[in-house]
């Protein structure tokens, strides 16, 4: 009986198992109906989910719906911008909604989403992007696919953007965690929420927090009908400082409501130390401190489009001190006195006064004052800074997170007065700046050992400009003397304009890896340099640096005596004049490179004088592409080429496949060595009239052009002895070449024989018998080169030419001339009588055979090597 009642359960069971498994698969569809049709029935707006997904066991008993990854797109007038993206949405619900009928409406109870994005937008008129609600037709029915009974929801991972054109206030609440409990369907309730999340405000360009944590948790007593919400009971962190509300915000028809209070709830000084980040402090625990310090405010009054409520926060603290566990010093006599104020309800009637901050470390005071008016119309700043503050003493009295101290003098004594409109049109007369700051004995070293000293560094503060009267430093190798000024620097400080200046800059010697960060001078492999951050010459920068160096190092190249002008304006690095001593010779540079566009570019006119061919063509990548002559041709080289192309993001090398430009080149005093060459190698053997080794390459000059990887050589003229030889043709970067050389031969090179034979020709045909022409083509590559010349034809144009010659010669002069001819040039021991012919075409007939075939001899024996007589006699 146990048993059977037993199997009877578990039969039960599995057939539950199986329904719940089965059930979603019936109400998905009506489901994915139902949520379109809520969505669509409510928004004007481009609205998409991939897939929506039923479980009876996520939540049970209850049901749970989950969307995935839903887009809300706008329409005009912000056509494709994305207002809400969030990646899952899940849905919980009694599981006797899934049986309501088409035309009832399923209850939802709980709303969970992750990984989402509401973006906010204002444009120039003032409208919002997220008023996409369909207005209500008074003489429709209201459809209600979906209804809310939430008594929990849940936001997870969210980030919230917004952005107002006209104000350009620009807030951004990222890694936003928030939840709430409550019972929505009363018209009053309690909600217990809990909030964490990262603030970024910029107003106007100007980044007033970043990233600040913020923590919240707060029972909200909630009035739906009358729009109220009341901080209750709360416990609210920024950063590390804690602050308590009070009050109320209340939704009007003119905008909101505020009557709030909020105040530290204690007044001890660890308050101040919980306003600074946890990644520029350590924790509080064990910190002593004595003194006070309190932030006390209220807001009250009406938020609408031309007023603010009344506000004031005042942040105080008195005498205090503060001494961090195993740390040897202190921070005593810290005074702070702030306020920011708004009187009136009228936003620029807001004003911040600074009265006082100071505090000392060991003998060095520190003290500084400000205010601030006019704050949305014309600012009004006057401030002042006076002090001496000791490097070494900061982080052995407070917990900076440094590999390695800090060391030097930092001295400042300077008072500013302006408005922020004089600093936006240059009206340097209205600005009123004054004093010195100065910085001595500073040394600093990263956690890689990198070392910046600065032995001197003195600023001075003019009405129109920030004066760099020394600065000197050293760096790994390097050492550097700079002097020079500064414009504009509040306008770029405060209205993130240009920063304008020009400088000079002397030095011994400069290594530029010194100036780049480790990660990017130890990358060498292609993988590890694709994941170094691309480079980009900063927009905000516009100014110039005149430049002395005895050394630069650069890669494997030393550059002596490097002088030059750099000038750096709209992403732009233009270079003018640049000269250097190497390679033996000097070099010379104007060009420019602008990372301005998707791909950095560059243009360059390089100048080279009296160059060492041997070492510029080994170590410039650039001519060993041009001309792959290094170890093959010793001497110098006077050089202009002109140059243009993309440039590697990263590393900033040209790239080569984009490169663009030619040459002009002229070689001086040059030898030739023809065993480190295979072309020139295979070149001698199939040219037998020239020893390639003895050719003189003094004084050639030749025009180079190069495109998409091809190099085009202009065709050029060289000689060798009285051999004339022209030259032209292309090849590549990868080394592939197609190259042609016509030879003008003179005749004397085919030796004796052929002489004695010209000899006989008139002096008007011998002149025209005075050279040959020979065609060489030269293929594959440089390390493998395949050469093929038209030594047939040569024969066969010299013979026909001879015969031509001959056969007109001998018909006016007869059958004796012809018979002598021949004997005379019978070998010796032919006895055979000569066959004498007596017709004018046999005289034709045998003066094309004679000559034919002694032309052959002689051209055969130009191109190839003559045996060696072999002394039949000789016995063993």
């Amino acid at each position: 009986m146990l048993s059977k009642i037993l199997k009877i359960i578990g039969s039960i069971l599995v057939l539950l198992i199986v329904t719940l498994f089965a059930v979603p698969y019936f109400f998905k569809d009506q489901i994915k109906a139902k949520i379109t049709e809520a969505i669509n029935k409510k928004v004007d707006a481009k609205v998409s989910f991939k897939d929506a997904d039923l479980s009876l066991f996520k939540n049970f008993p209850n049901a749970n719906v989950t969307l995935y990854q839903l887009d809300i797109i706008n329409k005009a007038p912000f056509e494709g911008d994305t207002l809400v993206s969030i990646e899952e949405i899940n849905l919980k619900m009694s599981i006797k909604e899934l049986f309501k009928g088409e035309d009832e409406a399923m209850e939802i109870q709980g709303i969970a989403t992750k990984n989402g994005m509401l973006n906010i937008l204002f444009n120039k008129d003032g409208i919002g992007n997220y008023d996409i609600a369909i207005k209500k037709e008074e003489t429709s029915p209201a459809s209600k696919p979906l209804t809310l009974n939430i008594k929990k929801y849940e936001i997870e991972n969210f980030k919230f953007k917004y952005f107002d054109e006209s104000s350009k206030i620009k807030m951004v609440i990222d890694s936003l965690n928030h939840q709430g409990t409550g019972d929505f369907a009363s018209s009053k309730l309690d909600l217990v929420t809990k909030s964490t999340a990262k603030v970024t405000l910029d107003m106007d360009k100007v980044n007033y927090m970043k990233n600040v944590a913020l923590t919240l948790d707060a029972v909200l007593g909630i009035d739906l009908d009358q729009s109220k919400y009341t901080f209750k009971e709360n416990k609210a962190l920024i950063n590390q400082l804690p602050l308590e509300f009070d009050g109320f915000i209340q939704l009007v028809d003119a905008g909101q409501e505020y009557d709030l209070k909020f105040k530290t709830p204690t007044s001890s000084f660890k308050n101040f130390l919980g306003v600074f980040p946890a990644a520029y402090a350590a924790s509080l625990d064990n910190v002593k401190t004595t003194g006070d310090f309190t932030v006390v405010g209220f807001a009250k009054g009406l938020y609408s489009d031309t007023t603010v409520p009344k506000f004031s926060i005042d942040i105080a603290s008195n005498n205090a001190s503060v001494q961090y566990p195993n740390l040897p010093k202190s921070i005593q006599n810290i005074i702070i006195d702030s306020k920011i104020i708004n009187e009136t309800g009228i936003l620029n009637d807001t004003y911040i006064n600074l009265d006082k901050l100071s505090f000392r470390i060991d003998q060095d005071v520190f003290n500084a004052k400000a205010n601030v008016r006019n704050i949305t119309k014309n600012a009004l700043v006057d401030a002042a800074l006076k002090g001496t503050i000791n490097l070494a003493n900061v982080s052995q009295a407070y917990p900076i997170k440094l590999e390695k101290p800090l060391s030097g003098i930092l001295k400042a004594d300077v008072t500013t007065k302006f408005d922020m409109q004089s600093v936006e049109k240059s009206q340097y007369e209205k600005i009123n700046n004054a004093g010195t700051m100065s910085l001595s004995g500073f040394k600093y070293a990263d956690e890689n050992g990198k070392t910046m000293n600065i032995s001197t560094a003195l600023i001075q503060f003019n009405p129109s400009q920030v004066n760099l009267k020394q600065f000197d430093a050293t760096t790994g190798k390097s050492d550097l003397s700079v002097t020079g000024i500064l414009e504009n620097f509040y306008g770029f400080i405060f209205k993130n304009q240009e920063l304008k200046g020009n400088f000079y800059l002397n030095s011994n010697q400069l290594a530029v890896s010194d100036f780049m960060t480790t990660e990017e001078a130890g990358k060498t492999d292609s993988k590890a340099v694709a994941e170094t951050e691309a480079m980009k010459i900063p927009a905000f920068l516009n100014c110039s640096l005149t430049a002395k160096a005895n050394t630069v190092l650069y890669d494997n190249l030393t550059l002596k005596n490097v002088s030059g002008k750099l000038i750096v304006k709209d992403e732009k690095l233009t270079m003018q004049d640049i000269k250097s001593s190497i390679f033996d010779g000097i070099i010379g540079l104007n060009g420019a490179v602008s990372t301005k566009g998707k791909v950095p570019t560059f243009n360059m006119d390089l100048s080279l004088k009296q160059v060492d061919i041997a070492q510029s063509f080994t170590q410039l990548d650039l001519l060993k592409k041009l001309a792959p002559i290094a170890g093959i041709i010793n001497g110098k080289l006077n050089s202009t080429i002109k140059l243009n192309g993309n440039l590697d993001a990263t590393a900033m090398r040209p790239d080569l496949k984009t490169l663009t430009g030619d040459l002009l080149g002229q070689l001086l005093s040059t030898t030739v060595n023809t065993t480190n060459s295979t072309l020139l190698t295979a070149l001698g053997s199939n040219l037998k009239f020239i020893d390639v080794s003895k050719i003189n390459l003094n004084d050639l000059k030749a025009a180079v052009t190069f495109k998409d990887g091809m190099v085009s050589v202009r065709p050029f003229n060289i000689n060798y002895k009285d051999i004339k030889a022209n030259i032209g043709g292309t090849h590549g970067f990868d080394q592939t070449m197609n190259y042609n050389i016509k030879f003008d031969v003179p005749a004397k090179y085919l030796g004796t024989e052929a002489n004695a034979l010209i000899a006989k020709l008139s002096a008007s045909d011998a002149a025209k018998m005075e050279s040959i022409p020979v065609n060489a083509t030269l293929t594959g590559n440089f390390s493998n080169p395949k050469i093929s010349t038209d030594i047939k034809t040569a024969v066969t144009n010299l013979t026909n030419q001879l015969i031509a010659q001959q056969k007109e010669r001998l018909v006016k002069q007869g059958t004796s001339a012809l018979t002598d001819l021949i004997n005379k040039n019978k070998k010796p021991g032919d006895t055979t009588k000569a066959v004498v012919p007596v017709t004018k075409e046999e005289v034709q007939t045998k003066a094309k055979e004679e000559v034919k075939a002694k032309a052959e001899d002689l051209i055969k024996g130009l191109f190839t090597k003559k045996k060696k007589v072999v002394d039949t006699t000789k016995v063993n």
